[in-house]
């Protein structure tokens, strides 16, 4: 569609995670509203004058009925909490939030991805908030053994510290692929 840029590529307008996404970090997707397919949420937002759908007066349409129900590239999860807490936070707080995020990310697939845990930790890091991953890394600073492992180990403890939250947590850190019909 042209026309549709965004300058934000940390939080799209229906409240995916752009900036961890593994697409985007692979460099195989310029973002929403930067080189990306638009979408109707897209066209929408052009239409109504928004940068965002919870700015809409209609919002959430019926665009929205099970958005959250299946995962593309990145999980789509929690979108309609992501637009909920950059509403009550702001974009920009909500923002800052994201570039922690990512920070966290980037560090996790450059020391602990062992070449097979980049959806994992894509999806860990989107799902879980800045406290949760804190706690993690905080644990893992705290275990004065951490240093002695050999990398594979480390990646492995990393793993398990994110597995283990993420039952404590109650959620899956796994993409949910939509039925075939």
């Amino acid at each position: 569609m042209k026309n549709f840029v965004r300058s934000n590529q940390l939080l799209s307008l229906c409240g995916l995670n752009c900036g961890l996404c593994p697409m985007k970090l692979g460099n195989h997707c310029g973002g929403c509203g930067k080189g990306n397919q638009s979408c109707r949420i897209a066209k929408c937002s052009m239409e109504q004058h928004v940068e965002y759908c919870f700015q809409c007066d209609k919002y959430p349409c019926d665009k929205y009925n099970e958005i959250n129900h299946y995962d593309s590239f990145i999980t789509h999860e929690n979108q309609l909490n992501n637009l909920c807490r950059a509403k009550s936070i702001g974009v920009e707080r909500y923002n800052k939030e994201q570039v922690e995020k990512v920070k966290m990310l980037q560090l996790l697939l450059n020391r602990f991805n062992n070449g097979k845990k980049k959806n994992f930790y894509c999806i860990a890091v989107n799902l879980l908030d800045l406290n949760d991953l804190n706690e993690i890394f905080q644990l893992i600073s705290l275990n004065k053994e951490f240093d002695d492992l050999c990398v594979d180990e480390q990646c492995e403890y990393v793993y398990h510290m994110f597995k283990n939250k993420e039952i404590e947590k109650n959620i899956k850190f796994k993409l949910r692929r939509k039925p075939k019909s």
